[in-house]
């Protein structure tokens, strides 16, 4: 899928335009104050099944989304239309929104000194022009490596590509106006393995901003395919304390679950464990957590925030201690806190990585599970306590001795953090959170 009219760099202009057209149709109907979010996609997925073609898709949107404010007031709408009409009538329900909302002190736009001065090209946008009947022939390619990897591979539950590409803006009545176009390509599969009686299920995929920088269709069919194969025979384990190593990608997810707790929302909210705990030491002193909003083709790299304030690179852990929350100008108003221009989330978090691989990390735990697998949603976000549905791989003398299913693994986050043993040099960089394996010295895993 090449570039097209409509999508792409050349198209910013003409979204900058619209954005305009907007913020003078709020200020023409009274709003005090305006801010626009527009989008423009298009994309290619396709997904084949045993062999055969199951789902081809193309889509292409567009939409705008207005917040005007009357003073305090404050009110929101969107719309999928650009012409006159739908803008006006669009910014007239948003007034008639605004108009009967309670008055928030909070609310309104943030400090236009703040304000990104420029959107530098971070090399986001690199289009796929694939055709349909390409990007089917690359699925069936990476799901025929999959079947001839192992005659334990008999089923497939599904080979998809998807391509996409897009241009977004943001623009407020305070003078900023920015759009910058970006694409995101994948490639996944999930075979299915079988053997004596017992069917086991595992994936793998990849994910770039440039299509060439994808891993090959074969080596992620194979993959897929040697990781379901290797969960054959997996059994329980008796109920024990041990040391538990999370595989790189899902260390991606607790390092999530501890943005998510020091995040504005939750924390105006009353509803984190980590109210109140900026200054404390959480995780080891070897240990730091910072953002690198303009890392060149970045999966979450952003010029600016929600709010149009200029991203910047910094720490919010530093030498094991919690230095800044995750805030935007308003939860940073809620909490008297300036904004960190995170808006609308942390853009590439970076982890600490020591130098020892997984496979070093086995050796050093000696005795414990290695998890590659969660299930279920069992955090309470305001205790810290975590119990997940696990699966992976027992270990004891440093090595793997066979896979484990049908266990749950609990403790406490803050005990989880302060527990953490080491850090893989294996970094996961398919995600937002760039993060090796993690190694925490104990915790409860619930078997037999």
């Amino acid at each position: 899928m090449s570039e097209v009219e409509g999508i792409g760099p050349h198209a910013l202009p003409g979204l900058r335009e619209k954005v305009e057209k907007i913020l003078e149709e709020a200020s023409r109907q009274g709003a005090s104050a305006c801010e626009v979010s527009v989008s423009m996609e298009q994309g290619l997925s396709t997904t084949v099944r045993q062999r055969e073609v199951e789902t081809v898709e193309f889509n292409r949107d567009q939409g705008f989304g207005i917040t005007l404010y009357v003073g305090q007031r404050k009110g929101s709408a969107s719309t999928t239309g650009s012409g006159d009409e739908a803008v006006r009538e669009t910014v007239a329900a948003a007034l008639a929104i605004a108009k009967h909302a309670s008055a928030d002190e909070f609310a309104g736009l943030a400090d236009p000194a703040l304000m990104a001065k420029e959107v530098p090209d971070l090399d986001l946008y690199h289009p796929w022009g694939i055709s349909p009947d390409e990007a089917i022939e690359l699925a069936l390619s990476c799901e025929a490596a999959a079947f001839a990897t192992d005659k334990r591979i008999l089923n497939a539950d599904g080979t998809s590509l998807s391509t996409h590409q897009g241009c977004r803006g943001y623009g407020n009545s305070n003078g900023f106006i920015g759009a910058y176009c970006s694409s995101r390509h994948s490639l996944s599969s999930v075979m299915i393995a079988e053997a004596d009686g017992q069917m086991q299920r595992d994936y793998h995929y990849d994910v770039s901003r440039v299509a060439a920088d994808l891993a090959s269709a074969e080596s992620i069919g194979r993959r897929a395919a040697e990781r379901a194969v290797r969960r054959l025979g997996a059994r329980p384990v008796p109920t024990c304390d041990v040391p538990v190593l999370f595989s790189a990608d899902l260390a991606t997810g607790l390092f999530g679950h501890f943005l998510a707790a020091i995040s504005g929302g939750n924390l105006y909210r009353n509803s984190s464990y980590l109210e109140g705990a900026l200054g404390q030491t959480l995780f080891p002193e070897w240990l730091n957590l910072d953002e690198r909003p303009h890392l060149p083709r970045g999966l979450a790299s952003s010029a600016y925030d929600g709010d149009g304030l200029a991203t910047y690179a910094k720490p919010f852990v530093e030498n094991g201690k919690l230095v800044s929350y995750v805030l935007g100008t308003y939860s940073g108003r809620k909490l008297g806190m300036p904004s960190t221009a995170n808006a609308g989330g942390v853009h590439n978090l970076f982890v600490t990585q020591g130098d020892e691989d997984q496979a070093a990390l086995i050796r050093r735990m000696g005795r414990g599970l290695l998890v590659t697998e969660l299930m279920g949603q069992g955090l309470n976000l305001v205790t810290g306590d975590y119990s997940r549905g696990a699966g992976g791989y027992w270990v004891e003398n440093g090595e793997i001795q066979f896979p484990v299913q049908e266990v749950t693994i609990a403790g406490n986050l803050r005990d989880m953090f302060r527990q953490i043993v080491a850090v893989g040099c294996d970094v996961e960089s398919r995600s937002s959170i760039h993060t090796g394996s993690v190694l925490i010295e104990r915790m409860k895993v619930a078997g037999q």
